[in-house]
């Protein structure tokens, strides 16, 4: 089972450093060099100054950074540990006002398994090999990794119910209005009841991979027993009504005309083609896949609908059924790797493939002539994740985006005593 643990956490002391609004950033992977600025410029003291640093040895220089702050008391490391209760306060794309909760903690690294903890997602090469230079140098987790874990009983709910009733220790707003408070939990019943809640179940990561193979590689490479065998998480229920999945969309590039007719080729083959109005392109609802489709050239808005689950059956024939209805597991197959001959690697590594959370920019993108095709994918629901990763598949990258983001600069997990 997963060991879920509290922390002797290193945080920011809000009376030396500032407001934490100011101090906190996004993950390092959704921030663009703009947005790295204008975090940077906040304050001297803003995470993104160690989680994203510059400089001719940017690991050196945040590792100093970290050393320095601590010296100052900027950042401190509490005497004892505990847990951090946490609740995001968001409004949905729709308008409704939203409250995800969860709390983090430090959760021993183990591989994979069944009740213990799985992936959903296949990862990235480039981003492993950065965040295990960073690792290596700031000795510390600095951005958690956010897992899901099953509550049906909303045992665990309850408990936290409890813990925000109270004033929090520290509020932070950040720049899409996310509203971010923790509550600092030393009381030990309270903690073995979190604990209890979750005996016996599995986590199942939903966002940040490359950090947990980067806390498992981190934590062979120093070997032995220690702080380091354990990563930085904040769990969530599944059940939580709080939580959101929104799609992530798919650009492609380098369509030459020979690419691009075996693309519509495979489109009318596989594909009933409707056309739509452009602020339609978002597909919504269940049952069979439904893509959105945009030709930069045309400029012409589609909607696409498989013409029969037997297609992608067979085309995923070696997939357990969950996998074969996941729609970006079906349009790898059929259209990336099958019409666009795109191989494994190609997708690791972005070869004539992007990815877009929004579909303004998406659109954005297609127009400026950035790309030659979008996709716009509808959102992977959170049970199909979950009977993914129990039938022991990984989906393809970028299958989700759970919203809103965790802060970066919350908590920090020191990897030595």
């Amino acid at each position: 089972m997963a060991e879920v643990q509290p922390l002797r956490a290193l945080h920011y002391d809000p009376g030396a450093a500032g407001p934490l609004s100011d101090l906190i950033a996004p993950p390092y992977d959704v921030i663009d060099a703009g947005q790295r600025a204008a975090l940077a410029a906040r304050s001297p003291y803003n995470v993104v100054h160690i989680d994203l640093p510059e400089g001719n040895d940017p690991y050196a220089r945040a590792a100093d950074l970290l050393e320095r702050w601590q010296g100052e008391r900027i950042v401190v490391r509490d005497a004892e540990p505990a847990l951090w209760a946490l609740t995001q306060d968001y409004v949905a794309p729709g308008g409704e006002r939203m409250t995800r909760r969860g709390f983090l903690c430090r959760v021993r690294v183990q591989e994979y398994g069944a009740g213990r903890i799985r992936p959903h997602e296949r990862t990235h090469p480039g981003p492993l090999e950065d965040r295990l230079a960073l690792t290596r140098a700031t000795r510390a987790n600095l951005s958690p990794i956010f897992a899901l874990h099953s509550d049906p009983e909303g045992a665990a709910r309850r408990v936290l119910t409890g813990i925000v009733a109270g004033d929090p220790w520290a509020e932070a707003s950040d720049d899409e209005g996310t509203v971010h408070r923790v509550w600092r939990v030393h009381d030990p019943e309270a903690i073995v009841a979190l604990q209890s809640a979750l005996a016996g179940t599995e986590l199942l990561i939903a966002d940040g991979h490359h950090r947990y193979e980067t806390a498992r590689a981190f934590a062979e490479e120093v070997g032995g027993e220690g702080p380091h065998r354990y990563v930085l998480m904040c769990l969530v229920a599944l059940e939580d009504p709080g939580l959101a999945v929104f799609p992530i969309h798919r650009l492609v590039a380098g369509l030459g005309p020979q690419r691009q007719e075996a693309l519509a080729d495979a489109l009318r083959r596989d594909f009933d083609i409707r056309e739509v109005a452009r602020e339609a392109l978002v597909p919504d609802g269940g049952g069979p896949l439904r893509l959105g489709y945009l030709d930069a050239h045309l400029r012409r808005p589609f909607q696409l609908e498989l013409r029969d689950q037997s297609i992608a059956d067979a085309a995923l024939a070696d997939r357990p059924p969950s996998y074969r209805r996941l729609d970006t597991a079906v349009l790898e197959a059929l259209v990336l790797k099958g019409a666009l001959g795109m191989s494994e690697e190609d997708i690791a590594h972005l070869n004539g493939l992007g990815y877009s959370a929004d579909a303004g920019e998406a659109l954005r993108l297609l127009d400026e002539g950035a790309f030659d095709a979008g996709f716009f994918m509808r959102p992977t629901p959170v049970t199909q994740v979950r009977e993914v990763a129990a039938a022991r598949e990984t989906m393809p990258p970028k299958s989700t985006f759970f919203y809103p983001k965790l802060a970066t600069g919350l908590v920090f997990n020191p990897l030595s005593d």
